[in-house]
């Protein structure tokens, strides 16, 4: 590769910009680790609360657009508001999760995997490789529909067919005060999903297990369960067998055992809601939430990458009062670095594909090397004395390391 020349790009990234202390990261990130070596081409989209709420959400609905023309996009950490945020920000309403608006847009379906590094070891010794959650991102609790009880009545589940006609079913005959809400998924998703699933899979050359609870849940969890059997056996079977993987269903509580007994390296398929919380503690079973990749991959081949985590309001109100803070910005880099790389793959870039292998390398040399940001101090089992630095100094360190590989 010629370092005297930045590397181009043909077709520009989806860039969006975020909230708090990760928008600060963000801006570094770029001016320290890209901008010097990538002629950045990015198609730029304002996600930060502030700027969602002018346009009425419409700027989240523009970004989700741009990166099914694009086809690639990076995504900095954003805020959902709560009743808190809609005070603090002055909002005129509490505005959806841009995630959720761009994974129902783009019918995707999140992959996120842990950054493994030497000197950081999982909670769990079993685990030698890395364990993907593939999370279904369309509907459940995330589409829900919910309603306060506020006295005696009955609550009942009701389809209208198009030619009028009920079909209804007893939720619960109320004796006082309560709570009840309503899910739903459509086949087309669950469609979806299983593909993605299964095509990750065969990608990555690694084992896919499936669990839901349809035990209990007899109609709504094991028709995932039949679809996902029925489309493996029409369209994955013979494909799976030849490339010497598998795919099997269990049970969540069952997954749970096997998962912790395992040795780590396989694809974990989970409904919205539990891939939301299995991801989180595979993360930290791994090591940290900001040492975790994630990619939204749609059935029509688009990609999201963004860092799993929130955006560090904490740090962020610290780093308003002029104080140093030591932000893991490790997950933010992967997403650039996975996006740049996709990028470079599907234009035929081979040094941006490069690049973004080297950026990934570079940053884990960096903490394997002893220099880390603090979070990940009290987790060091490496043979070299950890370094707590702050953000700042963890980003030049990575650039060090990176124009070394580079050259």
């Amino acid at each position: 590769m010629d370092m005297s020349k930045k590397i181009a790009m043909k077709t520009p990234l989806v860039e969006m910009d975020g909230d708090e202390m990760t928008r600060v990261l963000w801006k570094g990130i770029k001016e320290e680790l890209l901008e010097p070596f990538v002629e950045l081409k990015c198609e730029y989209y304002d996600l930060g609360l502030e700027h969602r709420d002018e346009t009425g959400d419409q700027v989240t609905v523009d970004a989700a657009n741009a990166i099914k023309r694009l086809g690639v996009g990076v995504k900095c950490a954003t805020i959902t508001p709560n009743a808190q945020r809609v005070e603090e920000y002055h909002l005129h309403e509490m505005w959806k999760s841009p995630n959720g608006t761009i994974r129902a847009m783009l019918d995707g379906t999140c992959f996120r995997a842990p950054i493994m590094v030497e000197g950081i070891h999982p909670v769990i010794p079993a685990w030698e490789k890395p364990i993907t959650i593939a999370r279904h991102a369309y509907g459940d609790i995330y589409k829900n529909t919910e309603l306060t009880v506020p006295e005696k009545g009955k609550a009942e589940l009701v389809v209208t067919s198009p030619d009028g006609l009920e079909t209804r079913k007893m939720i619960h005959q109320f004796e006082g005060s309560g709570i009840v809400q309503g899910v739903h998924n459509t086949d087309s998703s669950i469609t979806s999903f299983a593909h993605s699933c299964f095509r990750y899979a065969l990608d990555t050359h690694q084992d896919l297990w499936f669990a839901t609870k349809d035990t209990i849940s007899k109609t709504y969890d094991h028709h995932f369960k039949d679809l996902f059997q029925e489309i493996f056996e029409r369209d994955y079977r013979e494909a799976f067998e030849k490339a010497g993987i598998t795919y099997f269903y269990t049970l969540i509580d069952d997954a749970i055992a096997r998962v912790v007994r395992s040795r780590g390296g396989f694809v974990w398929a989970l409904k919205n809601y539990d891939g939301d919380v299995m991801s989180d503690m595979i993360a930290t079973a791994f090591g940290s939430l900001a040492m975790m990749t994630s990619v939204l991959v749609s059935p029509d081949g688009k990609y999201e990458y963004e860092a799993a985590h929130g955006t560090v309001t904490r740090h962020y109100y610290r780093h308003l009062k002029g104080e140093s803070t030591s932000t893991n910005p490790v997950a933010t880099i992967f997403a650039w670095s996975g996006a740049l790389r996709k990028r470079g793959e599907l234009d035929g870039l081979d040094d941006l594909v490069r690049f973004g292998d080297l950026l990934e390398k570079a940053t884990i040399a960096t903490i394997e090397d002893g220099t880390m940001t603090k979070d990940l101090v009290n987790l060091w089992q490496g043979e070299k004395p950890a370094r707590g630095v702050d953000s700042t100094e963890f980003l030049k360190a990575i650039r060090t390391h990176l124009e070394e590989l580079l050259g």
